[in-house]
């Protein structure tokens, strides 16, 4: 369906507020009037999209998908994100929240338990188990009678400490706002539907949108029949194949790249096979191919129309979190023919989106929100094939440098100094504890300076100096700050220098990562659409802890209790 550039509105609110685009043609009616809110918000979350994709591909998206958003919206050209350790959750939760991660408390998709010398995985919930499909809550115990997951591992947003804007949208319509969160990663939708709403993301194991029992306690028929479809077996024995003729891609001459990751057989090379439905890696290969979007917008489209989203005058909630970006990130970069390829699908999947929206209950009832949880860096070998300097970093080998060895002889730890390195914080061993937290804090600051010193290290910072304050002025101390809540941050935070990287990825050797306070990691779109926002582009530099205030007060509601960000003005017009 074509969409206009922008549809007329006529709000019932003080003369300042009005906004109306009188050459453009409306998707309803002259006669009819919009009410004061959106009936819907929905907030769009592209994971690992850097702004500055959006207009590298621009000429070849479509007009009703990312190009809707950049034609119609108000637009933040300079945007970021000002926490050093750009990852999922934390990106996540600093949309929801309005928060920085020193204040909701997730400061990276794992951190390590000193007190159960366990790695937390950030939304695990013990307390919880995952809700399967055609399975009722004794036997979501076990997971799933055939045995295809490993274990019952829940989630909740309970690690969350701070309330989100969704859960300020319930408080203030005592409950009655619908909220939802959908993703194929759980920590996508966990983050998004905050305390109060229902989340849902794809299981791998289960080949199924799945929730847990903080949400549930049996599935709404819905979900099931859904499931029942068995839309990812769909896949099977088939390839991910160029959406267009090759000879009009930018990197269509530069396919097969010797740093790209095969991942269990997914190979290098268009085309792309997803394999049999039973095996090992199928499910997963979907989720790194543009199928893992096209199964997310399936899935948020149903929930659309069988949760009656935007259907009274009560202002609904939806966060859709597209991850396949990056996945293909991680494995091909941001700067190849399979990231091409997949934003342009995407492209295709948000117009497919919008159109459902303007069908269920009408764009001009609904405010759209763009933005992504984190940049992404191009590949060391990309960057090297341009004469750009990149390397990867072995934390590892950390521990074999002579300048740890002198800590050691000074400090007289007779064991191992260096117990893990969870990025972006080194975690000391229990040998090499000290008496007192005066001498504790001098044995931070001796390796964080020595870390500092070593090849691919740009700033190292104690905790006990992040602790007190004592940093300097900066941008990346002050990002370093913003990051840091001593429960669960390490000892020593460690920023690597620009282009420098490591290429682990949840144990896999990978092309990219990101995680870095640098701006091809912190950079990323915001974007609002709708309810009389002006069409227009806006300079300024803004931060990502800006959109949960900003809605708040589009909306005339609380903001959540840990936002410190701006309101942005534009937006309010």
């Amino acid at each position: 369906m074509d969409y206009p550039p922008t549809a007329p509105l006529r709000r019932r609110l003080p003369t300042a507020f009005f906004l109306s685009i009188a050459t453009a043609t409306s998707l309803i009616p002259d006669t009819a009037v919009a009410s004061e809110t959106p009936r819907l918000i929905v907030q769009v979350t592209v994971d690992q999209l850097r702004a500055d994709l959006l207009h590298r591909y621009a000429d070849r998206f479509g007009k009703n998908g990312f190009n809707y958003f950049l034609g119609n919206g108000t637009v933040y050209a300079d945007a970021h994100h000002a926490h050093a350790n750009t990852e999922t959750i934390v990106g996540h939760a600093t949309l929801a929240t309005g928060a920085q991660p020193a204040v909701h408390g997730m400061v990276g998709n794992l951190w390590f338990d000193r007190k159960t010398g366990q790695t937390v995985y950030n939304i695990e919930d013990p307390d919880y188990r995952l809700l399967c499909a055609n399975a009722d809550v004794d036997e979501a115990t076990e997971i799933d009678p055939t045995q295809k997951a490993a274990k019952a591992d829940g989630r909740s947003p309970r690690a969350i400490l701070s309330s989100t804007f969704s859960d300020e949208l319930l408080a203030a319509t005592d409950g009655k706002a619908k909220v939802f969160g959908v993703s194929i990663k759980d920590r996508g939708a966990v983050a998004m539907a905050g305390h109060g709403g229902k989340a849902f993301w794809f299981s791998k194991a289960l080949g199924q949108f799945v929730t847990s029992t903080y949400y549930y306690n049996a599935y709404p028929e819905w979900v099931t029949n859904w499931n029942s479809k068995a839309l990812p077996e769909g896949y099977a024995n088939t390839e991910w194949t160029l959406l267009k003729d090759r000879s009009t891609y930018l990197y269509g001459q530069s396919d097969d790249r010797e740093w790209e990751t095969d991942l269990a057989g997914f190979g290098r090379t268009f085309p792309h096979a997803y394999g049999d439905a039973d095996g090992k890696y199928f499910t997963t290969l979907l989720t790194t191919s543009p199928a893992g979007d096209a199964l997310t917008l399936s899935f948020a489209q149903e929930l659309i129309i069988h949760e009656a989203l935007g259907k009274d005058d009560v202002t609904d909630y939806l966060s859709v979190s597209f991850s396949s970006t990056d996945y293909v990130g991680h494995l091909f970069g941001p700067s190849s023919l399979e990231q091409e390829d997949n934003l342009l699908r995407l492209d295709g999947v948000l117009a497919d989106l919008l159109a459902s929206l303007d069908q269920e209950v009408g764009l001009d009832n609904v405010l759209l929100v763009l933005s992504a949880d984190h940049g992404g860096p191009d590949t060391p070998g990309y960057l090297k094939s341009k004469g750009i300097p990149a390397e990867y970093v072995d934390p590892s080998a950390w521990e074999k440098e002579a300048a740890i060895e002198r800590i050691k002889q000074q400090f007289e730890i007779r064991g191992s100094l260096i117990e893990k390195y969870s990025h972006p914080y080194v975690y000391l061993s229990p040998d090499a504890r000290q008496s007192s937290d005066a001498e504790q804090a001098r044995l931070e600051q001796a390796i964080a300076k020595e870390l500092q010193n070593l090849k691919g290290i740009r700033l190292a910072v104690s905790s006990k100096d992040l602790m007190a304050n004592r940093v300097a002025a900066g941008r990346i101390h002050r990002a370093v700050l913003n990051n840091f809540y001593a429960p669960r941050s390490g000892d020593v935070y460690v920023v690597f220098e620009p282009n420098w990287f490591l290429n682990d990825f949840d144990g896999l050797e990978v092309a990219s990562t990101h995680g870095s306070p640098w701006s091809y990691d912190s950079h990323v779109p915001v974007v609002f659409v709708g309810k009389g926002i002006k069409g227009q582009v806006v300079t300024r530099a803004v931060h990502t802890v800006d959109v949960a205030k900003t809605l708040s007060a589009l909306i005339g509601i609380k903001a959540p209790s840990g936002a410190f960000g701006n309101i942005l003005a534009e937006v309010l017009e």
